[in-house]
């Protein structure tokens, strides 16, 4: 509901820019974070480490994959030569066959006799184990003129020294602190939006009260002419009521101008037209008292900081990071299983048959790292590296213990500057009563009533700026104790 009203509010400015609207410190806050680009991108690195994280768990199941290729080659490949010698002969280039003389060489038979009684015999043996080898050689042949082949298979990690876990602990880390950066921007915009927000409210308050006091000065002037007049009193006393009306109205344009660029200021941090004429809630500067100082619980104000969850988170990561070094050290487990296929194939020669044969392989493949004296001195290093994030950590801590006492002391002098100016806006008004009764009887010169009416702007004046003050500590210090 509270969104939707949101919504509606900014529709009817975009619509009518000059209409007046008005606002409350919480729907400042809110429009800034709605409409703020910083705001947008966290959300966006929010999103990228939740998906990194996401990777990081897949990691731990299996990877399927599937992989095809093709291949063209203009010559097969023979296995066989097309000459080659044997014990009793040898194949000729030119595709004949040529026995030995001393082939089949017994005690009683002479290869070389043989020829030369059997000629023609001779000549068809010769044809015949050159056909011979012609088909041997064929078989030989290995078709790659073109080749396919198609894989699938399955990649399970069973053991890599931790390093998935480790991920999975850096990948967490990461998207923590995505989410504790967006809360410290959010924290900040918050800030700069009540600065700005109360800035508005101060010098509204100012030109009220210049405006007042310039009504005052105008009614004085105007009695004092009339004295004047009536000889009652000098020209010198009458002129230095004018000089104090002209800077009176001075400083009341001086104010009008302020008014206009502050709330310029806070509209564009809220994300609203620069020229939106808006009115904001004062209800919290006047309904504003003096309040008792609370005791801050440290333990819980480091708890909530997002500083030091963030540097925990850090610290995380170097720890995990140390591990992640240290595994390349430890052996590594992988199982496989694939399915291969290919055309041609060789479960029957290795001819192009246009068809896929295929068989199951699996296996596993352990690694052992034994001389890696890299990886020793990059675990070294990564040690080093969590070290000083511990130092880092101590430090922000004692840093973040001082600001929040600190911001807790200036809140506490606020205060007492609010009760004295609360106190001392009664004396004055007390005083300018008394002195205005004088000088209307004649009593008291005009350079007191003056006086007066000075001490009198002086004592409202301050009791703004210490209100302002105690709304703006207040802020520090809810931002300093991580109460934002």
């Amino acid at each position: 509901m509270r969104n939707n009203f949101l919504l509606i509010s900014i529709l009817l400015i975009t619509l009518n820019a000059n209409a007046v609207t008005n606002l409350t410190l919480d729907g400042c806050r809110d429009l800034a974070l709605q409409r703020n680009k910083q705001a947008q991108i966290d959300k966006e690195n929010i999103s990228a480490a939740e998906d990194l994280k996401k990777a990081s768990v897949a990691k731990f199941f299996p990877k399927v994959s599937a992989n095809g290729g093709y291949s063209w080659m203009e010559k097969n490949l023979f296995i066989l030569p097309s000459s080659y010698s044997f014990s009793f002969g040898t194949m000729n280039p030119d595709g004949t066959f040529t026995f030995k003389d001393d082939a089949f060489q017994t005690q009683h038979f002479n290869y070389a006799d043989f020829r030369e009684a059997f000629p023609e015999l001779d000549q068809q043996l010769s044809d015949w184990a050159a056909s011979e080898y012609k088909e041997i050689r064929e078989l030989s042949e290995l078709d790659v003129h073109h080749v396919f082949v198609g894989q699938i298979g399955v990649v399970q990690p069973i053991f890599l020294g931790g390093k998935v876990v480790e991920l999975y602990k850096i990948a967490k880390a990461t998207e923590n602190i995505a989410q504790l950066s967006a809360n410290q921007h959010n924290d900040e915009l918050i800030v700069s939006v009540d600065e700005a927000y109360w800035r508005v409210i101060s010098v509204e308050q100012k030109y009220l009260l210049a405006d007042r006091y310039c009504k005052m000065l105008r009614q004085v002037e105007e009695n004092m002419s009339a004295a004047a007049e009536e000889g009652t009193v000098t020209k010198g006393d009458l002129l230095k009521v004018r000089v104090k009306l002209n800077e009176a109205e001075v400083s009341l344009a001086k104010a009008t101008n302020g008014l206009t660029l502050s709330k310029m200021a806070l509209c564009q941090i809220i994300g609203l037209p620069l020229d939106t004429d808006i009115h904001l809630d004062d209800s919290g500067l006047e309904n504003l008292s003096v309040q008792d100082m609370q005791y801050i619980d440290m333990d819980n104000v480091l708890q909530r900081r997002n500083e030091i969850q963030m540097l925990q988170q850090a610290q995380e990561m170097a720890d995990a990071g140390v591990k992640l070094t240290a595994s390349t050290l430890m052996p590594n487990i992988v199982a496989s299983a694939n399915y291969i296929a290919t055309s041609p194939n060789l479960f029957n020669g290795y001819r192009d048959n246009h068809q896929f044969r295929g068989t199951f392989q699996a296996g596993v493949v352990v690694n052992i790292p034994i001389a890696h004296a890299d990886d020793i001195y990059q675990l070294k290093a990564a040690k080093h590296k969590a070290k000083t994030l511990d130092l880092q950590l101590e430090e922000a801590k004692e840093k973040i213990e001082l600001q929040a006492t600190q911001s807790q002391q200036q809140l506490q002098e606020a205060n007492r500057k609010l009760a004295m100016a609360i106190a001392n806006i009664n004396n004055a008004e007390e005083n300018l009563r008394m002195a205005q009764a004088a000088f209307d009887e004649g009593m008291l010169t005009s350079t007191e009533l003056l006086g007066a009416q000075t001490a009198w702007l002086k004592a409202y004046s301050e009791k703004i700026d210490a209100a302002i003050e105690v709304r703006m500590y207040e802020t520090y210090l809810k931002k300093n104790t991580g109460r934002l």
